[in-house]
């Protein structure tokens, strides 16, 4: 088959969504299908066009930003020529160009199948409420003219007012997770350079410094661990700095966080590697993720964690609370109850002997072959 694949975002940034599409991507060219995908030049060091793991990538020019959004005059053109070019059409919402494209796949006989990765919550203000409005408007034609939309959980999608409209459209597919095999040295090596002195407990948080993860939830909750366990090490792995429509939110959280690392609390590791994760989960002692809105619709850090042993505090979220109720690898918390998480946080340490998971048995559902094949039937069945 050729499959299309268009998002707006694609590797080398970092998100769930863009490491999910980049895993799914490469996962069906080594079957042996011919994948594209269309996105944006948002980085000027990128090339336009270019071939990495048997996947071909085309990035449209991008004239301006709007909050989050890009604007690119050329895209249409582009995606008309792909569209023709190819089977069928998968496209990554949210985003702005998705019912462009679906009308596209209609017009030109082309079937196309939605992964809904979340509902979007842009950060407060007039110009993030507008565009926020607008993808909703865009999404919901995406939905109407698309043939399938894959979410990951029915918990989600059962509380999602946007994929409630469209229940006879939807089919569940877990998330692609994998993680490189590494060595105790390289995961020594890990702990040497981000924790030399063996501070207890570690507690990681793998994400992009963004307004909806919950950072501050955290924050709340580290002076009572801290109480607790005074040598508490938060471990901090993703982009933090410059986040596109996310600098007043790392601004206003700033003074607290270097207070903590001043005293030897909070380390930042910066984008870490799929094989620096790898040596990242190893070294924790729990992983959180207090997000606070349905932006956050699963969390595929809690499953490499779990494959590594660590349980996880998270939000009760829908589809983000489904790993550790399927799994029983920690604790599920009320949303933004910084109170709460640190309770939570407590408890998980100090019984952290009583969390392991049969890692083969769990890893089979979420190999990237295996979601790989499940889509392939799925665009089977529409071929």
């Amino acid at each position: 088959m050729r499959i299309l694949t268009v998002l707006t975002y694609y590797r080398p940034y970092t998100s769930g969504l863009t490491i999910y599409a980049e895993r799914l991507a490469k996962a069906l060219a080594n079957r042996g299908h011919q994948v594209t995908v269309l996105t944006s030049h948002y980085q000027k060091d990128l090339p336009y066009e270019e071939v990495q793991d048997g996947v071909r990538i085309v990035r449209s020019p991008v004239l301006f930003r709007v909050s989050k959004g890009v604007v690119m005059p050329t895209f249409g053109l582009i995606a008309n020529r792909l569209v023709l070019e190819n089977d069928l059409i998968q496209i990554h919402l949210p985003q702005f160009d998705a019912a462009g494209i679906a009308l596209l796949g209609h017009i030109l006989n082309r079937p196309s199948v939605v992964t809904y990765h979340c509902d979007l919550q842009m950060p407060p203000g007039l110009l993030n409420w507008g565009a926020n409005q607008v993808v909703l408007v865009m999404n919901h034609l995406t939905a109407r003219l698309t043939d399938k939309i894959v979410t990951y959980t029915q918990d989600y999608a059962d509380h999602s007012t946007y994929l409630k409209g469209y229940l006879d459209k939807l089919k569940v597919i877990l998330p692609p997770v994998e993680l490189p095999l590494v060595s105790p040295d390289q995961v020594e090596t890990f702990q040497q350079k981000y924790n030399p002195n063996r501070r207890f407990p570690v507690v990681g948080m793998a994400a992009r410094f963004a307004t909806e993860k919950g950072v501050e939830v955290l924050l709340g909750a580290l002076p009572k661990i801290i109480e607790a366990y005074p040598q508490t090490l938060v471990l901090f792995a993703g982009p933090y700095e410059n986040i596109i429509g996310e600098e007043p939110y790392y601004h206003r959280l700033s003074p607290l966080i270097q207070k903590y690392q001043a005293s030897g609390n909070w380390k930042f590791t910066g984008v870490l590697d799929p094989k620096q994760m790898a040596t990242f989960y190893p070294n924790l002692d729990a992983l959180t993720i207090p997000s606070l809105n349905s932006t956050e619709a699963f969390g595929l850090v809690q499953i490499e964690a779990l494959l590594n042993d660590v349980p996880s505090v998270v939000s009760d979220l829908p589809g983000v609370r489904q790993p550790v109720k399927t799994h029983q690898m920690g604790k599920i918390i009320p949303v933004g109850d910084s109170q709460a998480l640190a309770t939570a946080l407590i408890d998980v340490l100090a019984h952290r002997d009583l969390f392991h998971i049969d890692r083969l048995n769990v890893i089979q559902s979420y190999l990237p072959d295996q979601i790989a094949e499940r889509y392939e039937d799925l665009f089977s069945e529409l071929l």
